[in-house]
């Protein structure tokens, strides 16, 4: 028997392993497949690792190594896995954060915005995900917070105030946040992430401004008539007692004096609600038209009074805002008001609504004696008076422009005022025009309380 063998009795090998023969080249590649998906099922392996490593596999299998290749698999999974669990938050993170009823925001080491609520997305509008915090928020107190909690893992708080586009007063809380949670072992493991979240003080501080406010102006502005009808008291329980004629007109004027007090207070608490809310823009869509015929009937019974007529030219057209009906009643109602009051006896108040470029324009203009123009720049300060002749017996409180410039503002409107003496006032209001299909509030109408 010879000994001799033929080439085909040779097994033909390659650097790396054995080479099988040509007709098991399917069988050897179908082996590579399923030990790659298995790799990926069971260790939670990605793809671009699994695959060399199932190659290694079907080698070290035919040559007796597969459970040393097994164990490394194992830990490149488990590798792989806690690099994946740790890159970004997870399901459970992002749903805890929409839960929250504030701002919250997840920032990563380095300030970049990884993922926030909607209250956030509302709050800061350039907010965007993957970009740095800095170009949402451009507070340097809360940006130095974000890298402490990072450098040192435990919570910080830090407070603001913002002052455009409206004053705003804020609270940020920060936390420290690891993907996975730290082991007992990694108490010095720096947070992957940090949790903002960011309380609204606005309402809390203009409600203590409004409270020394309040006192401040009521002390100041109800001083004059208190003592005025303090002295009218004294006269009429000393030399007046018995005269009727002196009583009756001390009386009379007590009383319109009271009437002034109690105006002056509702005024002011008026004034101190607008001032409070005025970062909360309105959202409601009101029919502006609607509005002015309301006014002109509540002005109806102080017009005959005074012999004047109110004119509404336009309001028949559609001329929807998006603004707080009760606000507008109150804005509308004053300029007009004050048209009646100041225009003459006799006299003609116009009430002029448009739309043009989408916005809508009322002009409220009486024909009285008209301002004079030194007083214009100052007309909407508080208790400020332009002082003319009528002004003696018709004196308001000094506040319902002012009134209605913070309403105006808070709409994102503007108000303008002209006059001219012996020609009368033209005060203006200019709103931004609710658009067709701006949205779903479109559909929140303001109810009429005609």
């Amino acid at each position: 028997m010879s000994s001799e063998v033929g080439p085909e009795d040779v097994p033909r090998t390659t650097l790396g392993g054995p080479r099988l023969p040509t007709g098991h080249t399917l069988l050897f590649v179908g082996l590579i497949a399923l030990a790659a998906a298995a790799a990926v099922v069971i260790y939670a392996v990605p793809l671009y690792v699994a695959a060399p490593l199932a190659l290694a596999l079907v080698f070290a299998g035919l040559s007796g190594r597969a459970a040393e290749v097994e164990a490394d698999l194992r830990r490149r999974g488990a590798r792989a896995s806690t690099v994946r669990r740790r890159a970004w938050p997870d399901v459970g993170v992002k749903a805890m954060v929409e839960a929250i009823d504030e701002p919250c925001l997840i920032v990563e080491a380095g300030g970049t915005v990884r993922w926030f609520n909607r209250e956030a997305e509302s709050r800061f509008a350039t907010l965007r995900r993957g970009e740095p915090l800095s170009f949402a928020i451009r507070v340097t107190a809360v940006l130095d917070a974000v890298d402490t909690v990072i450098a040192l893992g435990r919570s910080d708080t830090v407070e603001w105030q913002d002052k455009v586009p409206t004053e705003r007063w804020s609270r940020g809380h920060f936390a420290p946040l690891h993907l996975p949670p730290a082991a007992p072992g990694e108490a010095d493991r720096r947070p992957d992430f940090v949790v903002v979240r960011i309380e609204d003080l606005t309402e809390a501080r203009r409600l203590d401004r409004m409270r020394a406010d309040f006192v401040a102006n009521a002390s100041h502005e109800l001083r004059t008539p208190l003592a005025s009808v303090s002295g009218f008291i004294e006269t009429l329980q000393g030399p007046a007692r018995d005269d009727a004629a002196v009583r009756d007109r001390f009386l009379a004027v007590m009383s319109e004096q009271a009437a002034r007090m109690k105006r002056l207070i509702d005024d002011l608490l008026s004034l101190s609600r607008v001032e409070m809310r005025a970062h909360l823009k309105p959202r409601a869509r009101v029919d502006l038209g609607e509005v002015l015929a309301h006014v002109v009937d509540l002005v109806a019974p102080m017009a005959k009074s005074a012999d004047a007529t109110v004119v509404l030219e336009g309001g028949a057209e559609p001329l929807a805002v998006r603004g707080d009906r009760d606000e507008l009643v109150q804005v509308f109602g004053n300029l007009v008001e004050n048209a009646v009051k100041y225009g003459g006896s006799g006299g003609r108040v116009e009430i002029v609504a448009r739309g043009e470029d989408g916005r809508v324009v009322v002009a409220v203009r009486d024909h009285g004696d008209g301002i004079d123009p030194v007083h214009l720049p100052r007309l909407t300060e508080r208790f400020y008076r332009a002082h003319t002749e009528t002004n003696g017996a018709k004196r308001g409180t000094g506040l319902g422009l002012a009134i209605v410039k913070h309403i105006v503002s808070r709409h994102g409107g503007r108000l303008e005022i002209a006059s001219r003496l012996g020609e009368g006032s033209v005060f203006t209001v200019v709103l931004d025009r609710w658009e067709r299909g701006e949205g779903q509030e479109k559909q929140d109408i303001e109810p009429s309380s005609k």
